[in-house]
């Protein structure tokens, strides 16, 4: 098969298009014919070395296609990420790879394979942190920082879709699915976030920025308020105020989906399936790539182009 390869930790410039042995399934998992994997920042991470990743190794998380092996399975359209799939087991930026039968699970039937195969990191991370970290519930205000990326809008189509009302707040004016955006090249986080709130504050703040928006943040929570954090832009070490913080008895979550198991990420796509077949969940426009392009893609993903995906198509 062809494969993607990084023998050491760099730029995108590392990476190669190599022949590679395919892979073989042992017993109890299944080989899947990969027809499109996403690449995302956390791919750009990995190769540059800084989420600590094995070489030599083939990069990529996310994937949609069919299972090719012999069995009960075969034939079944999958979508998936993985644990440690190209961080410390060959990934999805190749032709085929190989997933445990258990951890199956079915594409959405309203979703093409481009479509299926961008669902994973930034929708695993958003059901993380909306559903099983802040448990956001039916009426409740919720803001997301980094409204436009990827993750930030996940997030607010989950958060939706669970009953809540959403604010977005990000640098960007692009258009938002978030019933009000705050524009925080010209505002104030906690201020806007009080005119919109009567005073009261978000009851959950999901802070997909980090760094220099975490007090901010933090400041714009309600009574009993929670924030969760899973990325820092910037500066890693933050500070704030800690009367404030104990005073509105607040919560500070820490999520990272990395950590998920890949039994518990099939759990959650085959809770994410209806909410795509429903119409409450949409996915991001897709921008196509070769394998042969990869460097240019991996830079476009570095360059933080947000508002659509880039995936690979591993058959072209």
């Amino acid at each position: 098969m062809k494969a993607l390869r990084f023998e050491s930790h760099g730029p995108p410039s590392v990476l190669a298009l190599v022949e590679f042995p395919d892979p073989e399934p042992k017993a109890e998992e299944v080989l899947v014919r990969v027809l499109a994997a996403g690449i995302n920042p956390s791919d750009v991470k990995i190769v540059a070395g800084t989420l600590h990743s094995t070489t030599p190794r083939t990069p990529g998380r996310d994937f949609a296609g069919i299972v090719v092996s012999d069995g009960p399975a075969k034939g079944m359209e999958v979508w998936g990420s993985g644990e440690g799939l190209g961080r410390t087991r060959d990934g999805s930026h190749a032709q085929f790879l190989v997933a445990p039968t258990a951890c199956l699970s079915r594409k959405p039937a309203s979703l093409s394979m481009e479509q299926a195969a961008g669902v994973g990191v930034p929708y695993l991370t958003a059901w993380s942190v909306v559903v099983t970290a802040a448990e956001v519930r039916p009426g409740e205000t919720v803001l997301v920082t980094g409204a436009s990326g990827a993750v930030g809008r996940a997030t607010i189509q989950i958060a939706k879709w669970k009953g809540a009302r959403v604010i977005g707040a990000d640098r960007s004016v692009r258009p938002t699915e978030a019933e009000a955006l705050i524009d925080l090249s010209s505002q104030d986080l906690p201020t806007a976030v009080m005119a919109l709130t009567d005073g009261v504050g978000a009851n959950v703040v999901i802070d997909a920025v980090g760094g220099p928006l975490f007090e901010p943040s933090l400041k714009s929570l309600a009574l009993d308020g929670r924030q969760v954090a899973i990325t820092s832009v910037g500066n890693r070490r933050v500070e704030f105020d800690l009367l404030d913080f104990y005073h509105k008895r607040a919560r500070l979550i820490g999520v990272d989906s990395a950590l998920l198991t890949e039994l518990e990420i099939a759990h959650i796509l085959d809770e994410l399936r209806p909410g795509f077949e429903q119409g409450w969940l949409t996915p991001q426009s897709v921008h196509l790539w070769r394998l042969d392009q990869a460097v240019e893609a991996y830079e476009a993903v570095a360059k933080g182009q947000s508002g659509t995906k880039q995936i690979f198509l591993p058959a072209d």
